[in-house]
């Protein structure tokens, strides 16, 4: 048996989840290996080539890659293997593997690199030079395809990851059409596209892209990635919500009084200035991370874990947030731009004094948004997001405050102790925290809140895997319930939209109206007192 196949007769994860049928293996004699039990096998993909468009840019450097090596290092990687990195720029094959070979060093999730893993992966790594609307480039590499697929046997399968400036998406898919690269045949293999954010700008941009990509291939082709939905945590949030009997109940308007979700990031825009000029944190962030983590903690259970069922999900619930009126965006939403301050010990500049940042920008790099469902579950309860650079840490969390107890019976220590909190941490800390009322030890019956905390870190022995690697692995193995669809992409920009539109024909706003280091502008503290609430402190 090959070490890079899994093990004959066994089901895998998908395999189960889908209903896929196994062949029973031979029964053998001996004992069966307790320690194997609950362990994992993946099934590993097809034969395939992975076309990176942007292969030298930083994207490819700093996650694609170092994850296509952590798959091949993991043995989740066919023998069958090659990756064609197409640029604009004069690269030898030899001078591609090398400047790879570097940024492992950099960004490489297992340290130190296997030398002997790596020569095997550079083997398979060959380099395409043209531009992206160059149809000649095109033609050449369906001759360089055509030539790998004899040569190593990848069976005609190929998945195009577009690791580009968005502004090159319609283009390459185009190209890619032009040249018949999309086309997939009974004996040819599968096609298909891996599509970064952002997804369009807007709606109407997000709409167009969506048609351009729709006239090359088909939805079920197209992997729209959001590397949020890879973390080990969010995915967890189905398991936790689904998984566990005791939670569902009070998954509910009467037992929740509101829900935190936070994207805090300590950092500035790292040299990024003139990509975050054209984004800002309502475009880069809430448009995709925040609604996508609000879509799982607001959904109704799917009918089974197909990619279809979850996603139809996801789309229901961005269907069912009310919208906000442009007259009543600024009740509802803040935005602010970071000022000159200090994170931690460390000095930092203004927005504004940014390599590459207009002096007298717009651009937010703050927005708080107050959101309400308006379905049977969520009535009522409102969602409150974040998101901000150069805040006083990096921390990722969805915080789900339940609501106080109807009678105080007991006795407290200091202030009344708080309602129940549960707090999922999706990074940097991953973990689990449930805040419940206790006895204090003694002969009194005084009251306090302490928290039950679960750790990934402490719980489990094993590294959890960057999220590039579960989305990539997934896209091989035609697995799309991690991705976004092209109606839920639509679905997220009608509910920004009407916030864009306010921002452009309301007055000039007043930035930078926070300091480095710290939470955010007044206003945004503001959304939660005037209704009596608090932003949970991290």
């Amino acid at each position: 048996m090959s070490p890079q196949s899994p093990a004959e007769g066994h089901a895998t994860i998908r395999d189960l989840r889908l209903g896929r049928k196994t062949r029973k293996p031979a029964a053998k004699k001996g004992a069966k290996n307790p320690l194997r039990a609950g362990l994992r096998i993946e099934r590993v993909p097809d034969p395939h080539v992975v076309v990176l468009f942007g292969a030298t840019g930083d994207l490819a450097h700093r996650k694609v890659v170092p994850a296509l090596f952590h798959l091949w290092v993991g043995n989740l990687l066919p023998e069958r293997f090659a990756l064609v990195c197409f640029g604009r720029r004069a690269f030898s094959d030899q001078e591609i593997r090398s400047s790879l070979r570097a940024s492992l060093d950099k960004h490489a999730r297992i340290t130190p690199v296997d030398e002997e893993r790596w020569a095997a992966f550079a083997a398979r790594i060959t380099y395409h030079q043209g531009g992206f609307d160059e149809p000649a480039a095109y033609a050449s590499l369906s001759t360089k395809l055509a030539a790998i697929d004899t040569e190593s046997g990848t069976d005609g399968n190929r998945l195009y990851y577009l690791a580009t400036p968005a502004s090159s998406f319609p283009e390459i898919v185009r190209s890619l059409g032009a040249a018949g690269l999309d086309h997939e045949t009974a004996d040819g293999g599968w096609r298909r596209v891996v599509i970064e954010k952002p997804f369009g700008r807007d709606l109407e941009t997000a709409v167009k892209l969506n048609r351009e990509v729709g006239k090359v291939f088909r939805e079920s082709q197209v992997y729209r990635i959001d590397h949020y939905l890879g973390k080990e945590t969010v995915r967890n949030i189905l398991i936790f919500r689904f998984g566990n009997l005791i939670f569902e109940p009070i998954w509910h308007r009467r037992y929740i009084d509101h829900v935190q979700i936070t994207v805090a990031e300590s950092i500035g825009v790292e040299g990024r200035g003139a990509f975050y000029e054209e984004t800002g944190a309502l475009r880069d962030i809430l448009q995709n991370h925040l609604l996508q983590l609000l879509t799982l903690v607001a959904m109704e259970p799917p009918a089974n874990l197909e990619a279809e069922a979850l996603r139809d999900e996801k789309v229901k619930v961005l269907r069912a947030i009310r919208p906000i009126p442009v007259e009543k965006v600024d009740q509802s939403v803040v935005r602010g731009q970071y000022g000159p301050g200090w994170v931690g010990a460390t000095e930092a500049t203004g927005y504004r004094s940014e390599p590459a940042v207009d002096p007298a920008s717009e651009t937010e790099t703050f927005v708080a948004a107050r959101l309400e469902i308006d379905d049977w579950r969520w009535a009522g309860v409102p969602f409150y997001l974040r998101a901000g650079k150069r805040l006083p840490k990096r921390a990722t969390e969805i915080a789900i405050q339940f609501k106080d107890v109807p009678q105080h019976l007991f006795p407290t220590v200091g202030d009344e102790p708080e309602p129940n909190l549960l707090v999922i941490r999706i990074q940097p800390d991953e973990g689990i925290l449930m805040r419940f009322a206790a006895k204090v030890p003694g002969l009194g019956i005084d009251v306090r809140p302490v928290n039950m905390d679960f750790a990934y870190g402490s719980a489990f022995t094993v590294e959890s895997p960057d999220a590039y690697e579960t989305l990539i692995l997934d896209a091989l193995l035609g697995d799309a319930s991690l991705f976004t669809r092209a109606d839920e992409v639509e679905a997220a920009w009608r509910i920004v939209d009407p916030i864009i539109d306010a921002w452009i024909a309301g007055p000039e706003p007043e930035l930078p109206n926070y300091t480095s280091g710290t939470w955010g502008p007044d206003a945004a503290d503001e959304l939660l007192t005037r209704e009596g609430r608090r932003w949970r402190r991290l």
